[in-house]
């Protein structure tokens, strides 16, 4: 279980404090799925980092099993069990994907399980994995390769910010899959930071965050109709863009 408590964070610029988070609270249990979910700036993409100790937290806690990890570094959280998938994801020039597969899991992956891990995000296995994680990929073939990395491991939680950024339908269609597959196992829980209505629909609980702080928490039953209204049109607007709820 995951136990996030009164969770905030303070930057300054030019002299002046700004609060990005603001006593922000919540639990994610055992093979659960939360998804996050508010408007574009509204502290989203800070508290992944803040989770993942990308940055540190101004005050408040993080527990992960009963252990207090608010102070670990980024490979403490790692060994603990947190796996992360950037928004945008960082690139490693001279490295394959094979090579950048086998790190994440932890040991040397045969080519038959990197060609899996590879094929359950919609890459073609044997086009990606002697290819270099680098600038010749787009942003979209890097955004998969980080979500193989990820699932490379087995971690007790894993967060996934905006895991539909930059990707084809057909590839989202994929990924949908096998979140579906990781969740109906229970052996990890998940963290989905997503605007996708297809997300956020498969969720056992659903977070609103705007303007750093909690707007609304609860079963996704509960939530649903106040981001959507059950109004068919509007669902089929956001269809029709892609299936977002906040954001262009």
């Amino acid at each position: 279980m995951l136990q996030v408590e009164h969770l905030s964070y303070d930057v300054v610029e030019e002299g002046k404090q700004s609060e990005i988070l603001s006593d922000v609270s919540f639990t994610v249990n055992d093979g659960e799925m939360l998804v996050i979910t508010g408007p574009n700036g509204g502290g989203k993409s800070t508290l992944a980092k803040l989770l993942m100790g990308i940055n540190k937290s101004t005050a408040g806690t993080i527990t992960l099993d009963g252990q207090d990890i608010t102070d670990y570094t980024i490979d403490e959280r790692a060994k603990a069990g947190i796996g992360f998938a950037f928004q945008q994801p960082p690139r490693f020039k001279g490295m394959t994907v094979r090579r950048l597969l086998s790190l994440a899991a932890g040991q040397p992956l045969d080519e038959k399980t990197c060609c899996n891990l590879l094929s359950s995000v919609g890459l073609c296995a044997m086009e990606y994995i002697d290819r270099e994680a680098d600038a010749t990929l787009s942003g979209g073939e890097m955004k998969r390769i980080e979500i193989a990395t990820v699932l490379a491991k087995q971690h007790k939680i894993c967060v996934f910010d905006e895991p539909e950024a930059g990707i084809d339908l057909w590839s989202f269609s994929m990924l949908i899959k096998r979140f579906e597959q990781i969740h109906k196992e229970k052996k990890e829980s998940l963290i989905l930071i997503s605007h996708q209505e297809r997300i956020i629909q498969m969720a056992d609980r659903i977070m609103v965050i705007s303007d750093g702080k909690v707007e609304s928490i609860g079963d996704a039953k509960d939530i649903m109709p106040t981001l959507f209204g059950g109004e068919l049109d509007s669902c089929e607007c956001r269809r029709q863009k892609g299936g977002e709820l906040y954001g262009e």
